[in-house]
């Protein structure tokens, strides 16, 4: 749904101003921390390198630390093959770990002629866990980039090339907590993680490739307050472009919310990076640099997936390709579920015989009791291209959709006394199955495992939470949003001629709750 598309509305916040001043001179600004001669600043002062080899890495920081300001560096990353290495430059506060704040940017390296992906962070207090990645627009080992970050007492904002990526505003006004008392020194290094830098570990640095360096300069600094390590602002203190400026206050502008928007709607999980294998895993496949997985199910085994990260609300997008041909028996699920409580939103889909359609089956389970099926038949294949299921789960109600269409809703109806599943986190999962008991027919139609393996396809995950909509026009947000108008009728459309079956006209299901439901 094009509606979905992430607004970043921001009040009195970030101004992109450019990097037209001069830059400084990194004698004066930069210590070479450790690495020994790895590190390494020339000519003049305006050039630095950083090397990694089997031995060691190496890094830097600046000699000042910043309470608010724009930090500006252009970066020529490790070219060819850089698996495993990880190119770090962010902000961090001097101290006890336990009580950092940090502004994270690292390059994850990659096999040669495959993307790096830049993963950002924000540590507060010491607690992080608040990552976004992405995948660049461009070849970051080719050529010279810059990347800034701009801090102030409102929020945050990470830039590419002086495109805004990332925004982290200050909620502080309902909880959520924001660095904005201690200052910090920019640190930058090169290193090996190839523990999990690279496919989740399972690419690992190839040393015969070594020495990996990364490039530097241009750094500019333009900060209200600079201390030279006492804590204290140092007002005299300049450094290149250290006027007091713009950026304290004024907002990220129209095109740079374009910029924003477009981005956020073209990003995706990674399956290396984002979902574990749970069972069969000679039966699970991720290719094409994490944004396909395939499922398979013969005699032996079926298999299955689930996010690493639990999530309490969301909008959670996939794309699937069925299996083709004979599927019945063969159950090919998409769903989110919790831990404990067995609370879950289910899309099911009943393989069949091969000339005849799949059953989408869907399912809430509330405090470990289901019994809620709606069915419906699809008005397309889908064994012949990929669609897209959807489950928004917010603490209003539950929709789900296929290609944006509506298909299902399950209200909030606590005030009558009917459950609703609203206090424990979800996990993504999936899997393909053996249902042959129940699935086709009511199980009068048996696997046929001559036209097996079978093979269900996923792309295209992405997950939408309340940290995504940071400013988004209320009535729009995946945490409030229900259907307008024209999804009611859509609604009234499918649920006319392509529901197969409603455990609300069932008397043996659910009478007491099914009084109130709507048929919108």
């Amino acid at each position: 749904m094009a509606a979905w598309t992430v607004v970043i509305l921001l009040v009195s916040l970030f101004v992109l101003v450019g990097s037209a001043f001069s830059a400084a001179n990194l004698n004066e600004e930069i210590d070479l921390t450790w690495g020994g001669d790895r590190g390494r600043i020339w000519d003049g002062g305006r050039s630095l390198s950083l090397t990694l080899d089997k031995d060691s890495g190496s890094g830097f920081q600046s000699k000042r630390a910043f309470l608010f300001g724009r930090i500006d560096m252009e970066i020529k990353l490790v070219s060819g093959n850089s698996a495993g290495t990880v190119t770090a430059y962010y902000l961090s506060s001097e101290g006890p770990f336990h009580a950092h704040d940090e502004i994270d940017f690292e390059f994850l390296g990659n096999l040669s002629g495959e993307p790096y992906t830049l993963h950002t962070n924000v540590y507060v207090q010491g607690q992080g866990s608040r990552e976004q990645q992405f995948r660049l627009w461009f070849d970051p080992t080719k050529d010279f980039h810059m990347y800034s970050i701009v801090w102030n007492p409102h929020g945050i904002i990470f830039l590419v090339d002086n495109h805004p990526i990332r925004v982290y505003e200050n909620k502080e006004r309902i909880g959520v907590p924001f660095p904005k008392t201690q200052p910090m020194k920019l640190y930058s290094s090169l290193w090996n993680a190839d523990q999990w830098a690279t496919r989740g570990g399972l690419v690992k640095a190839d040393w015969s490739k070594a020495p990996f360096t990364a490039h530097y300069r241009n750094f500019n600094a333009k900060s209200s307050c600079f201390s030279t390590g006492s804590g204290q602002c140092d007002r005299k203190s300049t450094v290149a472009g250290g006027e007091y400026g713009d950026w304290k206050t004024r907002r990220l502008d129209a095109g740079g919310r374009r910029w924003l928007r477009s981005l956020l709607a073209g990003a995706g999980a990674n399956f290396h990076r984002d979902v574990d294998i749970t069972w069969g895993h000679d039966h699970a496949n991720i290719s094409d640099d994490g944004r396909l997985l395939t499922l398979t199910l013969d005699r032996l085994s079926g298999a299955g997936f689930q996010s690493k990260k639990a999530y309490l609300f969301g909008k959670f997008d996939v794309e699937m390709k069925l299996p083709p041909g004979n599927s019945a028996g063969i159950v090919t699920t998409f769903y989110l579920t919790t831990a404990e409580k067995h609370e879950e939103i289910d899309l099911e889909f009943l393989g069949n015989l091969t000339d005849d359609p799949y059953t989408l089956h869907t399912n809430v389970y509330t405090h470990e009791v289901g019994h809620r099926e709606q069915e419906f038949s699809l008005w397309f294949d889908p064994r012949t291209e990929f669609h897209k299921y959807t489950i928004l789960w917010n603490p209003l109600t539950i929709i789900v959709f296929v290609d944006d269409v509506p298909v299902r809703v399950f209200n909030n109806r606590e005030a009558v006394g009917v459950p609703y599943p609203n206090t424990e986190p979800m996990r993504i999962k999936a899997s393909i199955w053996n249902g042959e008991k129940w699935a086709t027919r009511g199980g009068l139609v048996k696997t046929d495992w001559n036209a097996a393996p079978f093979t269900a396809s996923y792309r295209n995950l992405r997950i939408h939470t309340m940290a995504d909509s940071v400013g988004r026009r209320r009535q729009r947000w995946p945490m409030t949003q229900g259907l307008d108008k024209s999804g009611k009728k859509l609604l009234r459309w499918v649920r006319r001629t392509h529901m197969l079956y409603n455990y609300c006209h069932d008397p043996r299901r659910h009478p007491r709750e099914c009084r109130h439901f709507v048929d919108v």
